[in-house]
């Protein structure tokens, strides 16, 4: 069953993102008193009571506006109103009726969906009186409510919204889209390749640093499997972050990578790999995450092989050795379907489980050939080893001493799982544990 689609829309700082923020119950979309803080549309899935649908958070409209920026966030609003099955428009109350709203109103009207008015910024129920020179849009549906304090207008708007969805069960766990999230720094060409992998204009693409603020879900089928595929801003280094909307933006997009099965690494091939790729790439080593370097702008290379050019990049962060590599063009399209098949087969490597009795032979061989040398006499023993978890691939090694292993030595036992167990693109965790410790 195909879930209902609400957009929500109206002039720039009405309080759109907060109601958003407020019906999902979280803070998905960034809030701040400036307009136009939300470029794109965002697709977020929201529910109430057992009922699920989806919210469209826009840009504000801005009639009359031939800036090419205001321009693009208003196709942006009208693709949103083109999917929905029902729009909210939402109008400030505190502000009062604006000419742009009646604007707006006649826009909506010629869609011939159904338009609930949203009057928000009604902090009391003194103040509902605020709401009544709106009815003069001409709408049969309005709800005085306050979005920033949460009322039971709230509560009666969902009511609305949700009337006619079926309650619907859970996704099974096989079902689930496997989730790929798009990083890297500023303009590294992160929305090119979400537009060219789902062929239309999905998020705003610009030459301008920063475009993207909020992280962009979107679900493509590939080959009968289901990808999320989550667009995030460009993350900069911290000292260049302004406070406000940046840093939440650069917040939401390391949420993002927390949150994905795989994370698909836009690098300039043009700048190579910087040290705030290396940055970014270790907080999806610590995220546990998948990890596909993604090199961009590959057509515009001439005379490198991509064999050459990898071995340099693992010269030059071997760490990053594990991680898969593919050399694309968001311009052209250039290899950008592998994108899915890679991922596919990283997300193996994270799901993959190693029997105990070939895990310890393995470390016990490995150990054999190469016995860690006596500290202060002391010798290292390794009693069992075992596999705790997948996603990512965790694994328990019991020892006599802790102190006795050094960190050479982890990197060896490292390098021989991968040897003989593959987890290409895969960040594996190793934990040493010893007698008395606690689980």
């Amino acid at each position: 069953m195909k879930e209902k689609v609400i957009a929500v829309v109206g002039r720039p700082n009405v309080g759109k993102s907060t109601l958003v923020n407020r019906i999902a119950g979280k803070r998905l979309s960034i809030v701040d008193d400036k307009p136009n803080i939300t470029r794109d549309r965002i697709y977020i899935d929201a529910e109430w009571q057992n009922k699920n649908f989806v919210l469209i958070d826009t840009g504000g409209i801005v009639e009359g506006n031939n800036d090419e920026f205001v321009q693009n966030i208003n196709t942006q609003v009208n693709l949103a109103i083109n999917e929905a099955d029902a729009i909210l428009f939402v109008v400030d109350a505190k502000s009062g009726l604006n000419p742009y709203d009646y604007d707006i109103a006649n826009k909506l009207r010629q869609t011939k969906k159904e338009i609930i008015l949203v009057v928000n910024k009604v902090d009391s129920a003194a103040q509902n009186d605020l709401a009544s020179e709106f009815w003069a849009l001409g709408f049969n549906n309005m709800y005085p409510l306050s979005a920033l304090h949460g009322d039971c207008g709230v509560g009666d708007l969902l009511d609305e919204i949700t009337k006619g969805i079926k309650v619907e069960k859970e996704i099974e766990e096989e079902n689930k889209p496997l989730k790929i999230a798009i990083i890297g720094k500023p303009n590294a060409g992160k929305s090119s390749i979400l537009n060219n992998l789902l062929r239309k204009e999905r998020a705003i693409v610009s030459n301008i640093s920063g475009t993207t603020r909020d992280s962009i879900d979107e679900e493509i089928v590939y080959d009968d499997k289901i990808f999320r595929i989550i667009d995030t801003a460009g993350i900069r280094k911290k000292s260049k972050v302004d406070y406000g909307v940046e840093m939440f933006a650069v917040d939401r997009a390391i949420k993002a990578i927390k949150e994905c099965d795989v994370a698909l690494l836009v690098i300039d091939s043009f700048e190579g790999l910087s040290d705030q790729d290396k940055k970014i790439a270790s907080i999806c080593e610590e995220a546990g995450c998948g990890l596909i370097l993604a090199f961009n702008k590959w057509d515009l290379i001439k005379n490198v092989q991509t064999h050459k050019f990898e071995e340099e990049i693992e010269k030059e962060a071997p760490f990053l050795n594990y991680a898969r590599k593919i050399f694309i063009s968001a311009k052209t399209g250039q290899r950008l379907e592998q994108i899915f098949k890679i991922a596919i087969e990283v997300q193996n490597e994270r799901e993959k489980r190693i029997s105990t009795g070939l895990l310890n032979k393995v470390i016990n061989e490995a150990f054999s050939l190469n016995p860690p040398t006596s500290i202060k006499g002391k010798l290292l023993k390794i009693y069992y080893s075992t596999q705790a978890k997948i996603n990512p691939p965790t694994f328990i090694i019991f020892i006599n001493n802790k102190d006795l292993i050094q960190d050479h030595y982890k990197r060896y036992i490292n390098k021989k799982l991968r040897e003989n167990f593959g987890f290409k693109g895969v960040p594996i965790v190793i934990s040493y544990r010893q007698k008395g410790d606690k689980q």
